[in-house]
């Protein structure tokens, strides 16, 4: 039997062999931090044997594969602590995840955050304890008999779920058994100490608003102490960025449950950004030809089907409205009623291609777990364009789209991004739309024009829009995953749908071509995303605030009102702090409130026609004649220095 290796090398046994004695012959070393492993591709617990000739690789926590088996067993772990502690307690899932694992458990009587030191407690005796995971396979009805007898009803019903075929597999560790397909790690003394059990959330049961809310238990593991102190450094960075938590301070935004979960209302000041940033790409659009759009918020549910969203996307979509002889939705999208306004006249290839853009209100049915203040919402406003153009036209016009967006990304200094090609999944006929040749000519000119930009990209399969591939453009924070700001889509799908046309140079009737493209996403979520990586901190041309007038004393208010008259003059934004609080309290409350410039005038100030300039970032500057410090503010605004 020949064992080979990633690195080439091979080994010869002449009897079957478990993975871990494979990994002792090649490295005690290796045996000691393995982890799983991948056996003719697949992934198996250390303890499987290897029975014929095969590739096989030995991981261990470097890599993100042994690292979910470590964090996946830890929360077996968690779930045999939590039995041992509230034997009552019903077990529902506990996968591992991107940052760690997670339970979700129904218990007879809630628990805090106050009980997770001591679940951890007991986690830490059943790691000592260095009890072997052993897995076992059961036939359906014993399975169901064992979960009835465990009284698991989640488990039952997860079981009752499956294929009357499946090979249905269990991990016992000590007294504690868990429905489970695995991999795992041999015993749990190799979930270590770098553990930690984090928070509490509220999870639907199978994510339906129509079942039992259960408790999540949120929590993670590393494989060394290092590790978990640089992960809850990095936690508690996040806690300081986290746009809701500044969101509030900064008075930017608010939510509120009478008006709804995932409807988010902005603030004065809030509204403020949200403006800038929407005549910002407006007037970026309209100077490179567009043509901007108000179409409404809801759509017969005929228009929807037409496009092909009601049967792909109607799960994320608000419930459907009887007005007389008609049903309407609230619209997830705005591209049925751009293809509308391209089909209210005819068109030559002579005025293609036609962009048509739109700032538009959007709703989308999220789930209420998924709801995070502005980032992911079920009312949001999109950058959206929709451009119109012949099959020739793909390169020029997405090479215009691409230059847009790092054209806009270079304006507010995102330097940490990467490009992906999203493609469909044949195999997956529901998703996407089945039109094999439609995807292939779509796909390879999409892939050919990136190509030609000498763009470097990825390919990601089953991240297309369900009618064409797309270009996301993945922008990574400060904290946290990389998120999807911008994006391209190349359709020739729901042209067809629509039955639009053009009269081509030879008097001939086609079919366009329609680029679907976002430069910002949603203004809501670039406004978290620029929230978050600020602190709050905007560039003074995004600042709802730009400068704070800080009189030392009532006496000196008539200047400061002159002051701040000047800079209004000057269209910049400014308020004046007429309380009568001591200055050192207001330059206190006004660097609480991220402002800029803090402006503060006295006796010398007003007799010199000076301001004693604060700045945010360089503390005290000293005085300044104010129309210099007019001229210096305002340019830093007109090139939006960073």
């Amino acid at each position: 039997m020949k064992i080979t290796l990633k690195d080439g090398s091979v080994w010869e046994y002449d009897q079957p062999m478990r993975a871990i004695d494979i990994a002792k012959d090649i490295s005690e070393g290796l045996a000691r931090m393995a982890c799983l492993a991948e056996i003719n591709g697949e992934f198996k617990d250390l303890r499987s044997l290897v029975e014929e000739d095969a590739e096989l690789s030995i991981l261990t926590a470097k890599d993100s594969e042994g690292l979910s088996a470590l964090r996946h067993t830890a929360s077996h772990v968690m779930a045999q602590a939590v039995k041992h502690l509230y034997p009552t307690a019903k077990l529902a899932i506990g996968p591992s995840i991107a940052d760690g694992f997670y339970y979700d458990i129904d218990f007879e009587q809630p628990i805090s955050a106050d009980d997770l030191p001591k679940i951890e407690e007991e986690m830490k005796k059943i790691i000592k304890a260095d009890l072997p995971l052993e897995r076992f396979e059961l036939p359906r009805e014993e399975a169901v008999a064992w979960a009835k007898a465990a009284e698991e009803p989640y488990k039952v019903e997860l079981i009752e779920d499956l294929p009357e075929d499946a090979a249905i597999s269990f991990y016992r560790q000590g007294d504690f058994t868990d429905l489970c397909a695995g991999p795992h790690l041999m015993s749990t003394k190799g979930v270590g100490k770098a553990f930690k059990l984090l928070n509490l959330a509220g999870a639907y049961w199978r994510g339906s608003e129509k079942n039992k809310m259960l408790t999540r238990i949120y929590a993670t593991a590393f494989a060394k102490k290092e590790e978990l102190e640089e992960y809850e450094r990095l936690l508690e960075e996040a806690k300081k960025r986290d746009h809701r938590k500044l969101g509030k301070e900064l008075q930017l935004f608010m939510s509120d449950e009478l008006v709804g979960k995932g409807m988010p209302m902005f603030l004065p000041k809030g509204y403020t950004v949200w403006r800038l940033l929407e005549n910002y790409i407006r007037d970026k659009e309209i100077r490179l030809g567009y043509q901007h759009v108000l179409t409404p918020c809801v759509g017969t549910v005929n228009l929807y089907k037409t496009s092909g969203h009601w049967d792909h996307y109607k799960d994320n979509m608000f419930p459907a409205m009887e007005v007389e002889d008609e049903v309407y939705v609230l619209r997830p999208m705005n591209c049925p009623h751009h293809m509308r306004i391209y089909a209210n006249q005819p068109h030559s290839y002579r005025n293609l291609p036609i962009r048509i853009g739109e700032i538009a209100h959007d709703f989308r049915f999220e789930a209420s777990g998924t709801i995070k203040g502005i980032e992911r919402v079920r009312h949001f406003c999109q950058n959206d364009a929709h451009l119109f153009v012949t099959p020739e036209q793909i390169r020029e016009e997405f090479s215009k789209v691409v230059d847009l967006i790092f054209d806009t990304y270079r304006d507010f200094g995102i330097t940490n991004y990467r490009c992906i090609l999203s493609l469909r999944d044949p195999a997956d006929k529901v998703k996407y739309h089945d039109d094999d040749e439609m995807w292939n000519t779509a796909e390879n000119a999409l892939r050919e024009v990136l190509n030609d930009l000498q763009l470097d990209y990825t390919e990601e399969i089953g991240e297309a829009a369900f009618y064409g591939p797309k270009l996301d453009v993945n922008v990574k924070p400060a904290i946290g995953p990389e998120i999807t700001l911008s994006t391209c889509q190349l359709d020739f799908c729901l042209p067809a749908r629509f039955n639009l046309t053009y009269i081509d140079k030879d008097n001939v009737e086609r079919t366009p071509v329609v680029l679907h493209r976002a430069i910002l996403g949603s203004l809501d979520r670039f406004m978290a995303y620029l929230i978050e990586e600020t602190m709050g901190n905007f560039p003074t041309w995004l600042a709802p605030v730009q400068v704070k007038v800080l009189p030392i004393s009532d006496k000196y208010m008539d200047y400061a009102e002159q002051v701040n008259k000047a800079l209004e003059d000057a269209q910049i934004r400014v308020e004046l702090d007429r309380r009568g609080e001591k200055i050192g309290y207001k330059i206190r409350e006004a660097q609480s409130q991220k402002i800029p410039y803090m402006l503060i005038v006295g006796q010398k100030e007003a007799e010199d026609g000076t301001v004693a300039v604060r700045s945010r970032s360089e503390g005290d500057l000293g005085a300044q004649p104010l129309a210099d410090f007019i001229a210096k503010i305002s340019e830093e605004i007109r090139t939006r220095t960073h």
